[in-house]
């Protein structure tokens, strides 16, 4: 046998398109949330974005050099993807050490232990989000009064740590509602929060492109807003004394950049159309019962984290018909 058959790890691409393009147009997708981040979070915004970057770049680097002494990866944007989404994931006033700790979680935990990008069973990103949230809550829910607001003070709630505050106090939803931002703010962003849970509609737009450009399917998305809306619409209908309008589930928090950007991770996410829509629909359930019944006022993080764990079930039971199968 003269020739070897190469069985590389997954993702597996059946095109022109390579790795390095992927993660390109995803971080072009990125690029609006970021300007528009600087915008309402100033200079601040594009130094956390910055440090997240260039850290992850260097650990990848530095542990496949001298620790794994393998070829470095650093040129297939996959470390730059995941510093942009560390970034978008943390508020703007988080202190540059604290960034380059979540760096190396992310990088060395999430990504590198698992044998680098196509063998990581978690999304990187978010284990950098979810190390820093355990390690350091005080920081990580500290959110800056973004410039454009005409509130006096330096950090300010997010829309729902407010209501998950409220509920807890035992304040009715009428009254809480008060304190909320419009529904158009929670649309274009002009809301306290982290650099990527400012403006849904320009994370709407970014994932858009990914469709046209085939790097994402619809199905994850879909399935995580559409059940997120139809479990918080019950409830709400239920009882809208205790439970907030679906809307705000829907616009505010990490749900929109989770949907399109973590939870649509190749990787980590299952092979198959209808694995993905079973992948999200389990993440809709999770972050939704969180935010009801869970002390975070968020769960997209867990629950995404969570799925990524079921991944590998999920496509273990959940195949493509073979060729030429009944």
């Amino acid at each position: 046998m003269n020739k070897i058959l190469t069985v590389s790890p997954s993702p597996h691409i059946h095109s022109d398109d390579s790795t390095q393009k992927i993660m390109y147009r995803v971080v072009f997708a990125m690029i609006p949330v970021l300007i528009w981040s600087v915008f309402v979070f100033g200079i601040d915004a594009l130094r956390v974005t910055l440090i997240a970057v260039a850290a992850c770049l260097a650990f990848e680097f530095i542990i496949q050099k001298y620790l794994l002494k393998i070829k470095s990866t650093i040129t297939d944007g996959s470390a730059l993807v995941t510093g942009i989404l560390l970034a978008f994931n943390v508020p703007s006033n988080l202190p540059w050490w604290i960034i380059v700790i979540g760096s190396l979680a992310a990088i060395g935990i999430g990504k590198l232990s698992f044998g680098g990008l196509g063998s990581n069973i978690f999304n990187p990103a978010l284990v950098g989000r979810v190390f820093l949230l355990i390690s350091f809550p005080v920081q990580m829910t500290s959110w800056p009064v973004n410039i454009r607001s005409d509130i006096d003070g330096i950090t300010s709630a997010t829309p729902l740590s407010i209501i998950k505050e409220g509920l807890t106090n035992g304040t009715p939803i009428s009254e809480i509602s008060q304190n909320l931002p419009s529904a158009f703010d929670m649309l274009f962003g002009t809301i306290g929060g982290s650099l990527g849970e400012i403006s849904a509609l320009l994370i709407i737009i970014g994932g858009l492109y990914l469709l046209i450009k085939k790097v994402i399917t619809w199905h994850i998305p879909v399935s995580i807003i559409g059940t997120v809306a139809i479990i918080a619409a019950i409830f709400w209908l239920a009882d809208p004394g205790m439970y907030i309008n679906p809307v705000y589930h829907i616009l505010t928090g990490g749900l929109m950049l989770g949907a399109v950007f973590m939870a649509t991770d190749m990787v980590s996410s299952p092979m198959t159309p209808k694995g993905q829509i079973i992948f999200g629909v389990g993440i809709g359930i999770i972050t939704i019962s969180i935010r009801l019944f869970g002390a975070y006022p968020d769960g997209i993080s867990f629950a995404i984290l969570i799925m990524n764990a079921f991944t590998p079930l999920i496509n273990t039971y959940v195949k493509p018909k073979r060729f030429g199968g009944k």
